[in-house]
């Protein structure tokens, strides 16, 4: 649960705060667990929630929306990425700026839709779907450089 808190935070204090929040509210709320599904994918998703109101209550600002081409959207990396290893992708997930982290960390990572991920954060879907877009783009651009360099 540590590692989900980590992917939201900006450093290790606040991670550890929203996994403090995340574990007090588990037990107690745990009598609302009603037993149907597994208990840590339940955990998990108290825990993403957590942190969704952490950056509210720190009154995270996005990037403006600015309109963004269905081709943006949907293009795919043609990027060669045999010697990028896990760590070093996690590493760069980890550098983005606050509001790509947050979108590309629920869409990619955890799954949710851009509908869903609006109504949590708060902001319009075609803002989640720039945000989605513009994430990508940042880390297409660094792991180039990544492979320019020979890391």
């Amino acid at each position: 649960m540590y590692a989900i808190c980590l992917r939201y935070a900006r450093d290790t204090f606040e991670a550890e705060d929203m996994l403090q929040q995340g574990f007090i509210k588990v037990f107690t709320k745990s009598a609302l667990f009603e037993g149907t599904g597994v208990l840590e994918g339940w955990i998990r998703r108290i825990m993403v929630n957590t942190a969704i109101e952490t950056y509210r209550r720190n009154k995270m600002s996005f990037l403006s929306t600015e309109e963004v081409s269905g081709a943006d959207l949907v293009e795919h990396s043609t990027l060669q990425l045999n010697n990028l290893d896990y760590k070093d992708l996690l590493k760069l997930i980890k550098e983005l700026p606050l509001g790509y982290k947050t979108v590309f960390n629920l869409y990619a990572i955890e799954g949710y839709n851009h509908r869903e991920i609006a109504d949590m954060l708060q902001i319009s879907e075609g803002n989640s779907k720039s945000q989605l877009s513009r994430a990508r783009q940042w880390l297409r651009e660094r792991i180039i450089k990544m492979e320019e360099l020979g890391i």
